[in-house]
């Protein structure tokens, strides 16, 4: 079977997110979508929150799990016993970033491979931080998320 992470903080998790967990599922027969702790971050929706809208945004999605992880992504691959990383790019500036954690995490472990997605056209400027942005001025982000997690953003 080939098992897949996509990590992330998901904070919120987008349908720029949505759009590559759902690439990986068609490609993989399972999708980790791994959402970080993060503390350094600072997210603005807690751990339990934050999974809790992932499992929602994929309930229709049947290969895809939701974990949370708190340490070095290499060990939680090995741990669920997964030699795949899935990151998704948005434009060139993301490309930089992302090179240098496959690369780290490539030799931290030499047979994790970084395998790198990117979004619809309709989805490419969508991120996590624009969301943020508009929720802190009660902004309609609607078009950015999945419906269904609309209602714990609203609690926010």
């Amino acid at each position: 079977m080939k098992r897949v992470i996509y990590p992330g903080t998901f904070d919120p998790i987008t349908n720029g997110h949505l759009d590559i967990i759902r690439r990986a599922a068609a490609i993989f027969d399972e999708v980790i979508v791994a959402v970080a702790l993060s503390k350094e971050k600072r997210p603005m929706f807690d751990i339990a929150t934050r999974e809790k809208m992932a499992r929602i945004a994929t309930e229709d999605i049947p290969n895809v799990k939701i974990k949370s992880f708190d340490t070095l992504l290499v060990n939680f691959c090995r741990q669920e016993n997964a030699k795949i990383i899935i990151r998704g790019l948005r434009a060139v500036s993301d490309f930089e970033y992302e090179l240098q954690m496959g690369y780290a995490n490539q030799s931290l472990d030499s047979e994790i491979e970084t395998l790198y997605l990117m979004p619809s056209l309709q989805n490419a400027f969508i991120s996590s931080s624009v969301v943020r942005a508009i929720l802190r001025f009660k902004g309609d982000v609607s078009h950015l998320v999945p419906s269904a997690i609309i209602p714990l953003l609203e609690s926010q």
